[in-house]
């Protein structure tokens, strides 16, 4: 059995809206420019309680961005979840050297966008709920009447809501709404994608660059989860496949731990970067458990340039100590070494896994 090892890249926080972005140890050395963000709407932008929150990165050259975003809420509050929604995509990165969030090769928008059902009636919409007729209530969607008028809407992609109205549920339970307010049941969380190329392609006759159509996206499934109950919401899900063509092969960073490593005796490790690498002396090599989930997880670690002790025009050496990684004698096989940019807390990881005798 494969065992798959996922460490957290990145995370971004405002109020009770969460984006954290977990990546599998191969794609980390084909990981940079992670840069996160967010963008306030309510109370006129001073209050975070609706707005935006986002991370973006280049994976194999290809540029990437998630959005996850808490709109206003309310039948009539239509515009105004287009209107936040424009100032957040226009906001996100603006005072930043990377891509505008429409200018990424895929972007990932979903979250509590508290789009509604119009027009049709409470007792219609509930019984075609019951009977398992959710098609008969798309063309009366907000977000699907938006996407036929707003043309920013219109290149984003969504799959079938083949799953019962996500809101509003009494707590702990599957029956909608008892209250007094008796809300109207409505697809409110959704999870939506743009691919850059596609819109270019729709919008021109001309042909394209093998770069531009080197990547696609595929929707595996779209699923809500009836069983949770703590929320008056209903969690909603999305699988995809990316494939792409990678754009760059080589890690920003190559790591040689040399000789026997051993307690007993410090350790040397050398490494090399690409011609412009933007090392700095905050960065640092560190010693993992195959198991590690984020950056913070190190069992030792040694600074690039304090604990430097040889360099040339190829590559560098430093220098670190074992003496506490093991608590126990014999051989420790689940170790590989990683450098890191504390900036970033991006790891570009050797590819090889290393024994450590005690």
């Amino acid at each position: 059995m494969t065992i798959l090892y996922l460490s957290q890249l990145s995370s971004v926080r405002m109020q009770g809206l969460l984006l954290l972005i977990f990546v599998k140890h191969a794609h980390l050395p084909f990981i940079r420019d992670v840069h996160t963000h967010y963008t306030r709407t309510g109370l006129y932008g001073y209050w975070g309680n609706k707005g935006g929150v986002t991370i973006r990165m280049s994976l194999y050259g290809h540029t990437i961005c998630f959005m996850n975003c808490h709109l206003p809420a309310h039948m009539e509050n239509t515009e105004q979840r287009l209107d936040d929604f424009e100032k957040i995509l226009e906001m996100q990165f603006e005072e930043e050297s990377v891509p505008t969030t429409l200018d990424h090769d895929v972007l990932f928008w979903f979250g509590d966008l508290n789009f509604r059902i119009a027009d049709y009636g409470i007792h219609f919409v509930r019984e075609s709920i019951n009977n398992k007729r959710y098609n008969l209530l798309w063309e009366k969607d907000q977000l699907n009447m938006a996407k036929k008028k707003e043309a920013f809407l219109q290149e984003f992609i969504e799959g079938p809501l083949q799953f019962k109205p996500t809101y509003k549920f009494d707590l702990h339970s599957d029956v909608y709404d008892t209250s007094e307010k008796k809300r109207k049941p409505a697809w409110t969380d959704r999870i939506l994608w743009r691919v850059k190329s596609l819109c270019q392609r729709a919008s021109k006759e001309d042909d394209f660059s093998e770069e531009e159509q080197a990547i696609s996206v595929t929707l595996n499934n779209y699923i809500s989860h009836m069983s949770y109950g703590i929320s008056d919401h209903k969690p909603v899900t999305g699988t995809f496949g990316i494939e792409l063509k990678p754009l760059l092969s080589d890690p920003l960073v190559t790591l040689s731990p040399e000789g026997e490593w051993s307690s007993e005796h410090d350790v040397f490790i050398s490494y090399s970067a690409v011609p412009g690498f933007p090392s700095s002396a905050w960065d640092w090599i560190g010693l993992f458990k195959v198991t590690f989930r984020h950056a913070n997880d190190y069992v030792t670690y040694a600074w690039v340039e304090d604990d430097e002790i040889s360099s040339n025009e190829d590559s560098k050496q430093v220098i670190t100590s074992l003496s506490n990684v093991v608590p126990f004698r014999g051989v420790f096989k689940g170790l590989f070494v990683s450098y890191l940019l504390l900036q970033d807390f991006l790891l570009f990881l050797s590819s090889q896994t290393y024994e450590v005798t005690v």
